[in-house]
């Protein structure tokens, strides 16, 4: 599981964005329950995600936050990511940020998404 903490400060709210291996809607519910054992991701507004499985194709869920599992959606999608999840995560600050909230959304995911490409969540050799 790759964790990008603190991303963005904006307004009050907060971002971070994490990613990983999945490869069923299980693996998926496991992913989102492992990143809220961490305490300060428990308390988080939002963890909205998206993922497309090999064998069940495109998922997404806003978890509150309109319009977010979308945006995130579409960059593994054009990237041709399967069998990964980006989850961006979000504490609210108390002010509505409007569309910069898609621009964090999409600033957070593609962070999320070159910690992919870099390699950061491959299984490491035992031993």
């Amino acid at each position: 599981m790759i964790v990008l903490d603190d991303l963005i400060r904006d307004r009050g709210s907060r971002y971070a964005a994490s990613a990983g291996a999945v490869r069923s809607r299980a693996e998926i519910e496991a992913f989102l329950a492992t990143l809220r054992l961490r305490r300060k991701f428990d308390k988080a507004t939002h963890h909205s995600w998206a993922a497309i499985l090999s064998d069940g194709g495109p998922l997404k869920n806003d978890d509150g936050e309109a319009g977010a599992g979308a945006v995130i959606l579409k960059m593994p999608e054009r990237e041709g990511v399967p069998d990964r999840i980006v989850v961006v995560t979000r504490w609210y600050g108390g002010v509505n940020l409007g569309g910069d909230r898609f621009a964090h959304i999409v600033t957070c995911t593609r962070a999320a998404l070159a910690a992919l490409r870099s390699g950061l969540d491959a299984p490491r050799p035992r031993g």
